[in-house]
């Protein structure tokens, strides 16, 4: 336990430190309300939600599907799709007033189309109330006019996965936590024949994740905190030329990268460095393949480096689940939510999938998970760091619509393909951006 509670320390930082301290002791949340929301008599759902890339996940998750039922006799089809398709599937259920009831989706996406969706704050405050509280990141995504249009599952954390080995051969003895040392180390590993590999393609939180907290921690921002374009800014341009410089340690074809991709070349030696979820040291630590066991033991988390600004401004992959209004059964839908993250249920599904999705409530911090392995604790702390898309304005209809368009990332891979000049690329930028913001 002592030598967990050092590396918390290293490995976390002060932000992420004061971000834990808000533990369910310190929070004087009020108390849980009862609840009285019933399944109606017959009640059937059909329930969408992404494709599993750690196993535990959806093997849990299906057994506590099963167990619902069984407690129930609710019905309840689980159905999946692959990250990409959520945000696609969930915009067409909307539209056409027919899908899954439930589709739990990514990020913003319940701001494209919130009079489509049942309030759940009587749900969302019930589950605040008795796990000690929202994080502020989760809660502002789910939340319009006064409203919850989602429920917050949690967050994929976008951290540093590296090969200890390699970065000790490229003469660092810790991962560094400053953009100017990260550089540093990832010069350092090219040269070594061990280079780093970022996303800077449109592969679904493998790219726009990184990206953002690059941009944020110079001090750049797609909008102000009055929702007006700010994306143009001497800023913004050291942010881009900073990615210019790093990827020219990265390894070729990160361009044309899928949501995979890193996660392969990982796994097979070919690159020391990417941000990802957990999921790679899921597979690694799991597999049959002694292989795969050896990156396991030789690999390690940590943090996304801080910029400028001094403070951590990462970017996590937020899922969250939507109940539409075509329901038929509304209250069985709201019924299986509760259940599937209540602590009876959520801790177990976590620890099946090593803490892959980020809780956004406060009290499974305390999820005895965290202090299993020390590789897994620099995720614990994801959506109390997290800011959220759109930061520094409002979430909405114009910030779900940007990320969609994948302006930013488009903004960073023209520069560091060396397609664009910084210039050029922020005047496209500020342009796309500016036609969503003006509706």
């Amino acid at each position: 336990m002592g030598d967990v509670k050092r590396r918390d320390a290293l490995k976390l930082g002060a932000g992420a430190l004061a971000g834990a301290a808000l533990g369910p002791s310190s929070i004087g949340a009020a108390a849980a309300a009862d609840w009285t929301i019933k399944p109606e008599p017959g009640a059937s759902i059909r329930v969408l939600r992404w494709k599993r890339f750690v196993q535990g996940d959806e093997d849990k998750w299906l057994e506590n599907t099963a167990r619902y039922t069984q407690a129930t006799g609710v019905k309840v089809r689980v159905d999946n799709e692959g990250w990409e398709d959520m945000s696609p599937k969930a915009a067409v259920a909307a539209n056409v007033g027919s899908g899954p009831d439930v589709i739990v989706g990514w990020m913003d996406s319940p701001h494209l189309y919130p009079d489509k969706l049942v309030d759940l704050t009587a749900l969302a405050d019930y589950l605040g109330g008795k796990y000690g509280g929202w994080y502020d990141t989760p809660r502002k995504y789910a939340t319009n006019k006064g409203r919850w249009i989602g429920l917050p599952l949690g967050a994929s954390g976008a951290l540093l996965n590296y090969r200890v080995s390699w970065m000790h051969e490229a003469g660092f003895d810790t991962m560094p936590t400053d953009t100017a040392g990260f550089l540093k180390l990832c010069q350092a590993l090219n040269k070594t024949g061990h280079p780093p590999g970022f996303a800077l393609s449109h592969a679904t939180g493998d790219s726009e994740t990184w990206m953002h907290c690059l941009l944020w921690g110079f001090g750049g921002k797609l909008v102000d905190a009055h929702n007006n374009v700010a994306i143009n800014s001497p800023a913004t341009i050291e942010a881009l030329e900073y990615v210019k410089e790093l990827a020219q340690t990265f390894i070729p074809g990160v361009l044309s990268w899928s949501g995979v991709s890193n996660n392969n070349a990982f796994l097979e030696g070919k690159i020391s460095l990417t941000s990802n979820g957990i999921s790679i040291y899921y597979v690694a630590k799991n597999d049959k393949d002694p292989a795969k066991n050896a990156v396991a033991a030789d690999m390690d988390h940590a943090p996304m480096p801080i910029g400028k600004l001094g403070k951590p401004t990462e970017m996590h992959l937020l899922s969250q689940a939507m109940l539409f209004k075509y329901s038929k059964f509304p209250n069985a839908a709201q019924d299986y939510l509760r259940f599937m993250w209540e602590k009876d249920q959520y801790e177990p599904w976590q620890q099946a999938s090593f803490g892959y999705i980020s809780h956004p409530l406060k009290a499974y911090a305390d999820n005895p998970l965290w202090r299993e392995d020390p590789k897994y604790l620099p995720f614990r702390d994801c959506c109390a760091r997290m800011l959220w898309n759109g930061y520094d304005g409002d979430l909405g209809y114009s910030s779900a619509a940007t990320l969609a368009d994948w302006i930013v990332v488009d903004m960073f891979a023209a520069v560091a393909s060396g397609q664009k000049t910084a210039k050029d690329a922020v005047a496209e930028a500020e342009k796309r951006a500016e036609r969503y913001y003006k509706v």
